[in-house]
């Protein structure tokens, strides 16, 4: 077992880290915006079972490999890269369609479903190796010397968990922002502006080394 304060040191630093900008904080907070409170939180939810998948490869040694293997970690990397752009030009596409109606009492007549939502919030974070790197350097600082798999995955779930309870704040207080969005033009504003950030988050991931 994990000790108790070494767990909630641990905690503290991921929930930390999940708190800088960067494609799953962006990819959370468009969800609030066009989906709602609910949608966020799928794509929170989405980001945080990609963080377990990451710890979890980095016990079955898979994030080791990947790291360690140039070619790897660039495949992963740059299809992580166009998922994001994928993305991002979208909100273009759907900025110069136009069709944005103002929200009355009744919400948004056509929001992000939660499912495509969690997709959405799964794919950003599978897709970014840094994630790995990140994890496989941090989660030595707080295991023991010898560290069993079963103690890493406890590690695991503290991960998840802290993502979860980061990004589901975010989506709650995006979403209970999401009224004063209502206008039509300021949507249309906000999907121009998420758009750019995703492309250029896609072009710096792709442009990134190990």
């Amino acid at each position: 077992m994990i000790p108790g304060a070494t767990a909630a040191s641990f905690l503290l630093v991921v929930v930390l880290g999940a708190m800088s900008p960067g494609p799953d904080f962006v990819m959370v907070t468009r969800a609030s915006l066009t989906g709602g409170r609910r949608a966020g939180i799928a794509a929170g939810a989405g980001v945080a079972l990609g963080v377990f998948a990451w710890v979890v490869a980095i016990a079955l040694g898979v994030a080791a490999v990947l790291t360690a293997s140039a070619v790897a970690f660039t495949v992963v990397k740059l299809a992580g890269a166009a998922y994001l752009v994928f993305l991002g030009v979208r909100a273009w596409l759907a900025v110069r369609r136009g069709g944005y109606r103002d929200l009355g009492p009744a919400g948004n007549a056509d929001p992000l479903k939660a499912s495509l939502a969690f997709r959405q919030g799964l794919f950003t974070n599978l897709l970014n190796p840094k994630t790995a790197v990140y994890f496989l350097a941090l989660l030595p600082q707080f295991l023991p010397a010898d560290g069993s798999t079963t103690q890493t995955l406890e590690l695991a779930a503290i991960a998840t968990a802290g993502a979860a309870m980061w990004f589901v704040t975010l989506a709650v207080v995006v979403g209970a922002l999401r009224r004063f969005f209502g206008s039509g033009r300021v949507r249309r504003g906000l999907d121009a502006v998420l758009g750019g950030v995703l492309v250029g988050l896609g072009l710096k991931v792709a442009a990134e080394t190990a």
